[in-house]
């Protein structure tokens, strides 16, 4: 089967886990029992040795699309034709009554006499386990790989063992209906008869759970639909059990097709969790801020002296180490895919400030700072005190060096703000002045050695003649009024640079001095193209802001849905979809609306 595009995929997920679902009915990417857990089903990635879980309708020219259920993660595939019209439904349901992971596909003819056809085909961990299929009778199959896991697969149709693969033909008229049921892990033989009835029920309480969540969004602008949206695909994030957050379910997706910037995303980062968090506070959503922050207290408990890893396993564990998997070909070709992500031993000073934003806003607007986690932030700003100079990695993890870099330089006084913030309000113990003094020596150092006067910008980096999108966070952050000139100035440099039309690159290839790992074009940046929609809107270039971001709507997937990127042709690159993409759009709705709302009001 050729690839499809990144962007013809749905997600579905209960928060352990979450499933790619083709416009052709196949489910090409699912890794169990969590996140960062062996791929049971990548063809994604592979589609030959990948596995894939495929129902569709057999019609010669068959017209597909995908919706969801209003306000929920539960997704619609349609097949149309001349000769009928086929809908199956997929969910995975969110239940206490079951600990595992569960697919489930509807089946349902709505006009017509439709052909169906589904195969099951596993490949346990990343494809490097060979299964034994177990048939307890023609409806219930038992895949199982030993240690390297189980599945448990019944239907309310008869099935057969096909090399390895569960198979079935069926014909279901006007009206008819089927079910599939997936059940992740070790699986009894002797498991009740599949029921549709069954199906049905917690088809509709998983709607309800996903509606009753979505309802206690507080946003109620005119963007409801699109916000809510990302705010769906960020829970599907979220995770159920430990309370981290993954920057993206998916790994080896390229960031340029035949390229080598392939990495896995499925761990919890501190910076994309930490703007997650600042995202769901701003919608009203308290639940999930509060069980990332005890994610982190625990993390601190490993770090005494306040200095954390840039990323983590979603259970908090810190190995991460990277792995070639050299039997995949890639995504359409594009090698290497990893596993792990060396990134984890980088230094990146900037997560400081991205978690300490977060932590004032929970302060603010959701529940008080503990005792315990301030004494965590005391010792992280003492950190940053005494090592906020250091080069590092910087936001985008280049390989080939380290650098003083503005952002990580950036976050750095964003760190001592906000806990001086958080110490001043709730009269709380520090060091104020060596704390004050830092704040102050951070931000004299920006304008020293971070602007160029010759080229009117904010740079990159210490020295460097380039500009980097990263710098759009500065009034987005409040560093600097987004009326300032030398801000203004640098805006200008940017869209010289990075911009065109609506789409922002992170920076420019050809000025780039310092990651050699791969030379082919990327794609640009969807989080930088919503933070350059913002910047504009609080620069006061409100009606430039709306058409961009209408247009970046437009390169949304048909489901409203968003990958790292998007390439020269409009198709979306990198994994997917990405929480970062997603966050960004909430927050640029909201400074479009502020800015709006501020531009009406009357003067005095």
């Amino acid at each position: 089967m050729a690839y499809q595009p990144i962007e013809s995929y749905g997600v579905i997920g209960d928060m352990s886990s979450i499933a790619l679902v083709g416009l052709d009915g196949s489910i090409d990417f699912f890794c169990f029992p969590e996140f960062d857990s062996p791929s049971v089903f990548a063809a994604l990635l592979d589609d030959k040795k990948g596995g894939r879980f495929r129902i569709g309708a057999q019609f010669k020219d068959a017209r597909k699309n995908q919706l969801y259920v209003p306000d929920t993660n539960v997704l619609i595939t349609r097949f149309m034709s001349h000769e009928g019209i086929l809908e199956v439904v997929d969910f995975m349901p969110v239940t206490d009554e079951v600990a595992v992971s569960r697919i489930v596909r509807m089946i349902h003819a709505v006009r017509g006499s439709v052909k169906v056809e589904m195969e099951c085909l596993p490949a346990f961990n990343y494809a490097r386990a060979k299964h034994q299929v177990n048939v307890v009778n023609d409806a219930h199959f038992l895949f199982s790989a030993g240690e390297q896991g189980a599945l448990s697969l019944q239907t309310t149709f008869p099935m057969e063992c096909k090399n390895g693969a569960a198979w079935a033909e069926l014909t279901l008229n006007s009206g008819d209906s089927a079910c599939v049921l997936l059940t992740c892990g070790d699986c009894e033989t002797q498991a009740d008869p599949l029921s549709a009835i069954e199906m049905d029920r917690l088809h509709k309480q998983t709607i309800m759970f996903w509606r009753n969540w979505v309802h206690s969004i507080t946003y109620r602008g005119r963007w409801r639909d699109t916000v809510c949206r990302s705010a769906l695909v960020l829970k599907l994030m979220a995770s159920r059990r430990h309370g981290s957050i993954v920057a993206a379910p998916t790994f080896g997706l390229p960031e340029a097709i035949g390229g080598k910037r392939n990495w896995d995303y499925r761990y919890c980062w501190i910076r994309d969790s930490a703007f997650t968090v600042y995202a769901l506070i701003r919608l009203g959503l308290k639940e999930e801020a509060i069980a990332f922050i005890k994610w982190v207290e625990n993390l601190y408990k490993s770090a005494p002296g306040g200095e954390l890893q840039l990323m983590y396993r979603l259970d908090g564990g810190t190995d991460v180490r990277e792995e070639i998997l050299q039997h995949f070909d890639g995504y359409d070709g594009s090698k290497p895919v990893r596993i792990g992500n060396a990134a984890a031993e980088q230094l990146q000073m900037d997560i400081y400030g991205e978690l300490m934003d977060a932590m004032s806003l929970a302060n603010n607007h959701i529940t008080k700072i503990s005792h315990d986690a301030w004494e965590h932030a005391v010792r992280s700003t003492k950190y940053v005190c005494e090592n906020w100079k250091r080069p590092d990695a910087g936001i985008w993890e280049f390989r080939g060096g380290q650098r003083e870099f503005l952002h990580s330089r950036l976050m750095c006084w964003i760190a001592l703000d906000r806990a001086l913030h958080i110490a001043t309000q709730e009269s709380l113990p520090g060091d104020y002045r060596d704390w004050i003094q830092a704040r102050a020596d951070v931000y004299n150092d920006i304008f020293e050695n971070f602007w160029d006067g010759d080229m009117k910008t904010f740079v990159q980096h210490k020295h460097a003649k380039a500009v980097d999108a990263s710098v759009l966070l500065m009034p987005l952050v409040n560093f600097i009024g987004p009326h300032d000139q030398r801000w203004l100035s640098t805006l200008d440099a940017v869209e010289k640079e990075l911009v065109c039309d609506s789409l922002v690159r992170r920076y420019r290839l050809d000025k780039l001095d310092i990651d050699k790992i791969d030379t082919s074009v990327e794609g640009s940046f969807n989080a930088c193209s919503f933070w350059y929609i913002a910047c504009l809107a609080r620069s006061g270039r409100i009606d430039d802001a709306w058409l961009l971001f209408h247009k970046m709507l437009s390169y949304a997937n048909h489901l409203g849905l968003y990958a790292e990127e998007t390439g020269e042709d409009g198709r979306q690159l990198g994994n997917f979809p990405q929480a970062f993409t997603h966050l960004a759009l909430i927050n640029a709705v909201f400074a479009l609306e502020e800015a709006e709302k501020s531009a009406r009001a009357p003067r005095d």
